[in-house]
C-alpha cells in the first residue's frame, strides 16, 4: 500500500472530512431562497445489485441513473414527472420512497449554482541536462501559443511561458496520461483532439449516457470544455489549431456543467468517474464569482475527492486541479471551498507581462500560476481548439489556467508515474518560478517564508516550469507518510471592535510524541467560527511560528451578510510550506471598513497537515542555488535539532 494512504492517514482523513462536510453543509444547508432538483440520493438497507436498484426505482416511478461512488447501496434516482428545479421539497415523493421495505432513507436534491470561469472582455532550473534541439511545433496557431513560447509576441515578456520545450526535448510528451475535463462537454469528433481522445474513461453525466459531447447552442456558450481539453491534448504537426501542453497525453469529457442547477450527486459522480483511468481531473469552474458567496463541496463530493487522492492512480491518488476563481480583488478564493481545498491543486493565472490579469482573485491557498490573457490586447488569450472543428484565439480567465496545469503535470506524470498526489504538489512548489510575475497594483509583494520559499499571494509559488518538474520528477523519491495534526483551539467569544483587532495565539508542540506529530509542514488550516454585521468588511491573517504572515481572508466590497458569517470554515494556507510548526501561531480578526462595523469571533481550531520525517533527503542537488538546495539544507539543520 502507498505511504499516502497508510490505515492511519485513512483513518485521520475520516475524521477531517466528517467536521469539514459538517461545516459545508452548515453553509450550504437549504434556505427559503433554494431550489430542489428532481434527484433523490437513496441509500438502501442493504446492498443492492444495479438491476435490482432498477426495479426500485421503476415501482415508484423513477429512473435508476446508478450507483454514487460505485456504492452498492447508495444510488442516484430521477424523477421525470418532477421539474428540474422547484422552490419546494417534494414531500410526497420523498415519502413514497421512503415507504419501501428495503429502503433506509431518500434525499432530495437540492440545486445550486456553479460557474464556468471565462473571462469574456467583449459579450530548469540547471537540473535540465543534455537539452537535444528542438523543432518548433508546425501547427499554424503555434505563434501565437505565447504561454508555451513567448518571444515577445503580442507585447509580451520574452521568455515568460511554462518552458515546456525543455520538458518536450526531454523526450517527455503526456504518453499514456488521461485528463479529464470536468465541464459542459467536449468535441471529441474536433480533428485536433480525436485521436487523443479516451472515450472509456469518458461519460456524459447531464444526459447519463457515455457520450459527453457539448450541446449546441447559437451563441457556442458550450465550447468551454472544448477550449479546455485543446490547452492539454491538442495535436502535434497536423496542420490544425495549435498544440497542447501535453500533445500525445489522452484526454477525457466529463459533460456535468451544462443544465440550470448542479446537485451533489453529479458533482461527486464526475469526480470520481473512472479513478484508475483517470489521473488528472481539471476543472476550470466553481461557485459564483461574485465577491459575496462562500460556498464549496457538498458531503458526497468531498466524499469522492478524499476517495479519489487515497484510492486514486491504484493508490497513488488522482490529481485535483482548480481555477482559483474570476472575482478579482473583490473576491478572496479562500471563500471558495473547492479551490482551497487542500485536496486540490489551485491554480491562479498571469498575463503574457507578468502582470495578474484584473479578474484574477487572490488567496493564501493559491499554490502556482499559468497563463491567460494577453496584455496589449484582450482578445489575444489563449490559443486552442473550439467547437465544431474551429479553432481560437481568445480563450482566458483562470479557466485557461488550470487546464495548463493539468497539461504540465500530465508531463511530469509520464517522466514518471509512480508520483503521488503529494509529490505532484511538493515538485510545484519546488520548480515553480517568479520569473517576471507582478502585481500590477503593488499590493502583495514577493516574500520568503521561513525555510527560503518565495511566495506570492496573488501567484502562489510562482509560474510553473514544465522543463524543471519533469527533470526533477525523473530523479525524484516519493514524499514521507502524511499526517494530521490538532494542534489546539481556542473556544473564547471575543467582540471584534470596529477600529481594532483581536489578537489570539496558540502554542502547539504539533503533536510531538503522538502518531500524529508533525515536523515539516504542507497545508495549514484555521477553521474559524464568526459572524459580524458585514462579513465582506472581516480580514484575517495567519503568523506562523516562523514568522510567515499569511492573509487567509481579504477584504469583499459586495459581501453584505450579517447573518450567517463563517461556521467552521477551513481558511487554507500554503505559504508555511516546509516550515517547522512548534510554538505560537497567531490569529488576527480585524475590520477593514471605513463605517463602523461589529462582530464577534466564537471559535478557531488550528489543523497542521505535513510529515514528522524530513523530506528531500534522498534527492541530488545538482543546483546549489535552487529552492530545492535551500530547502533541504534548512530540513537539514532542524533535523540535527
Amino acid at each position: 500500500m502507498p505511504l499516502s494512504a497508510s490505515p492511519r492517514t485513512r483513518l485521520t482523513v475520516r475524521w477531517l472530512l466528517s467536521w469539514l462536510a459538517i461545516a459545508l453543509i452548515a453553509l450550504g444547508s437549504p434556505s427559503s431562497a433554494d431550489l430542489f432538483s428532481n434527484s433523490f440520493l437513496v441509500r438502501f438497507k442493504r446492498d443492492l445489485e444495479p438491476s435490482e436498484a432498477h426495479l426500485v426505482a421503476e415501482r415508484h416511478g423513477f429512473v435508476n441513473m446508478g450507483p454514487v461512488l460505485r456504492s452498492k447501496s447508495e444510488y442516484h434516482f430521477v424523477n421525470r414527472a418532477l421539474p428540474p428545479a422547484r422552490s419546494k421539497r417534494s414531500i410526497t415523493h420523498t415519502r413514497k420512497l421512503k415507504s419501501d421495505p428495503l429502503i433506509h432513507t431518500a434525499i432530495q436534491q437540492p440545486g445550486f449554482i456553479r460557474v464556468k470561469r471565462g473571462y469574456k472582455p467583449l459579450k530548469v532550473e540547471n537540473l535540465v541536462k543534455n537539452i537535444q534541439p528542438h523543432q518548433d511545433p508546425s501547427d499554424p496557431y503555434f505563434p501565437y501559443q505565447w504561454y508555451l513560447k513567448n518571444t515577445g509576441q503580442n507585447g509580451g515578456k520574452a521568455k515568460l511561458d511554462l518552458n515546456v520545450e525543455a520538458a518536450w526535448a526531454q523526450g517527455i510528451t503526456g504518453k499514456n496520461i488521461t485528463t479529464a475535463i470536468m465541464d459542459d462537454g467536449v468535441d471529441y469528433m474536433h480533428p485536433d483532439l480525436k485521436y487523443n481522445y479516451n472515450a472509456e474513461a469518458s461519460f456524459d453525466f447531464s444526459s447519463n449516457d457515455p457520450f459527453p459531447y457539448p450541446r449546441y447552442t447559437d451563441d457556442w456558450f458550450n465550447s468551454h470544455g472544448t477550449r479546455c481539453a485543446g490547452e492539454v491534448a491538442a495535436a502535434r504537426d497536423n496542420g490544425i489549431c495549435g498544440v497542447g501542453v501535453a500533445y500525445d497525453s489522452k484526454i477525457a469529457g466529463i459533460r456535468m456543467l451544462d443544465q440550470p442547477y448542479m446537485t451533489d450527486l453529479i458533482e461527486a459522480n464526475s469526480m470520481g468517474h473512472e479513478p484508475n483511468l483517470i489521473d488528472i481531473y481539471s476543472a476550470s469552474w466553481g461557485p459564483t464569482d461574485d465577491g459575496k458567496t462562500v460556498d464549496g463541496p457538498r458531503n458526497a463530493t468531498m466524499r469522492a475527492i478524499v476517495k479519489g487522492v487515497n484510492e486514486g492512480r491504484n493508490g497513488l491518488g488522482n490529481i485535483y486541479v482548480w481555477a482559483s476563481g474570476d472575482g478579482g480583488e473583490d473576491d478572496d478564493c479562500n471563500c471558495d471551498g473547492y479551490a482551497a481545498s487542500m485536496w486540490t491543486v489551485s491554480i491562479n493565472s498571469a498575463i503574457n507581462d507578468g502582470q495578474n490579469a484584473h479578474y484574477d482573485e487572490s488567496c493564501s491557498s493559491t499554490l502556482a500560476s499559468t497563463f491567460s490573457n494577453g496584455a496589449k490586447d484582450p482578445n489575444t488569450g489563449v490559443a486552442t481548439t473550439d467547437l465544431y472543428g474551429k479553432c481560437t484565439t481568445t480563450h482566458s480567465g483562470t479557466s485557461a489556467a488550470a487546464p495548463e496545469a493539468a497539461g504540465v503535470f500530465a508531463l511530469a506524470l509520464e517522466a514518471n508515474n509512480k508520483l503521488t498526489w503529494r509529490d505532484i504538489q511538493h515538485l510545484t512548489v519546488l520548480t515553480s518560478k517568479r520569473n517576471s510575475l507582478f502585481d500590477a497594483k503593488g499590493r502583495f509583494h514577493w516574500t520568503m517564508n521561513g525555510v527560503g520559499l518565495e511566495f506570492n499571494h496573488l501567484f502562489g509559488f510562482g509560474v510553473l516550469d514544465a522543463g524543471a518538474m519533469v527533470a526533477l520528477a525523473k530523479q525524484w523519491k516519493t514524499v514521507p507518510p502524511r499526517y494530521h495534526c490538532e494542534a489546539g483551539s481556542v473556544s473564547e467569544l471575543r467582540q471584534i471592535p470596529s477600529k481594532d483587532s483581536v489578537m489570539l495565539s496558540i502554542t502547539t508542540n504539533a503533536c510531538k510524541g503522538d502518531s500524529t506529530e508533525v515536523r515539516y509542514l504542507e497545508h495549514v488550516q484555521a477553521v474559524i467560527t464568526l459572524n459580524s454585521t458585514r462579513r465582506g468588511d472581516v480580514e484575517l491573517f495567519l503568523t506562523s511560528p516562523m514568522g510567515t504572515r499569511s492573509m487567509i481572508l481579504s477584504r469583499r466590497q459586495n459581501d453584505d451578510d450579517s447573518r450567517d458569517g463563517f461556521s467552521k470554515w477551513p481558511f487554507m494556507t500554503t505559504h508555511t510550506w516546509g516550515e517547522y510548526p512548534q510554538g505560537t501561531w497567531t490569529l488576527e480578526v480585524k475590520f477593514n471598513s471605513e463605517t463602523p462595523q461589529s462582530g464577534f469571533f466564537k471559535e478557531w481550531s488550528l489543523m497542521l497537515h505535513g510529515t514528522k520525517d524530513p523530506p528531500y533527503t534522498e534527492l541530488p542537488v545538482l543546483d546549489p542555488h535552487s529552492k530545492l538546495a535551500i530547502v533541504k539544507k534548512a530540513h537539514e539543520v532542524r533535523s540535527k535539532m
